[in-house]
């Protein structure tokens, strides 16, 4: 299951590579964000224009298509960092140290292969849509308003690229916890239980409380 999670920091290369990873990361959610934030205006606009003025917005399909890959796809090695993603911890949750460091380090090193092969699969994809040589650099495009549609199919493989470098940053992180058999590594999520998410969700509640008071 999904949990709140830590990542804890020090001066090691593993450390500050995995802020600079974040910082990226961060940019992209945001990114993600404003593209939600645009098509709720493109819903407003549309759905004004339908009752208002009875003429819809065109395109109003072809620009959701368009936003869909920048919603779904560039937040993913943000949540990844910080293990906010569906996991099933039954079995892992009763783990502890070098064992728990192990599993968690096979499992990233699966999911860092089927990342690959999505990159892949994606690449291959946008490559069939793009073409210098075509109108807008595009060999198919949307029904309405013919946006090309090779934009929205590059979002895929290079969001999946972000959670590749992500993921190798991880497995780096549970090979060395398992090598030192660290309590506490950095640069991975380590995910708390619910006494102590509540706690610091009401640190942060009193903290803000404190600033306005």
């Amino acid at each position: 299951m999904a949990g709140a999670s830590s990542v804890l920091s020090d001066d090691s290369f593993l450390s500050r590579a995995d802020r600079a990873l974040f910082r990226l990361e961060t940019l992209l959610a945001l990114i993600s964000g404003l593209a939600i934030f645009a098509l709720m205006i493109l819903a407003v606009i549309n759905v004004a224009g339908r009752n208002g003025f009875n003429s819809p917005l065109p395109g109003y399909v072809d620009w959701i298509e368009q936003f869909m890959p920048v919603i779904t796809m560039l937040g993913v090695a943000y949540v990844m960092r910080l293990g906010g993603h569906i996991r099933m911890d039954i079995l892992v949750g009763q783990l502890g140290g070098r064992a728990l460091w192990l599993s968690e380090a096979i499992a990233t090193l699966f999911m860092l292969a089927v990342t690959l092969l999505l990159i892949w699969g994606s690449w291959a994809h946008f490559q069939r849509s793009f073409d210098f040589a075509s109108p807008l650099w595009s060999r198919d495009s949307s029904i309405d308003i013919g946006l090309p549609i090779w934009p929205a199919k590059l979002m895929v493989p290079l969001a999946l690229s972000v959670l590749c470098v992500r993921l190798l940053l991880q497995f780096w992180g549970y090979c060395r916890a398992f090598l030192r058999n660290d309590d506490r590594p950095v640069a991975v999520p380590l995910i708390e239980d619910a006494a102590t998410q509540a706690a610091h969700e009401a640190e942060h509640v009193s903290g803000f409380d404190e600033e306005n008071s």
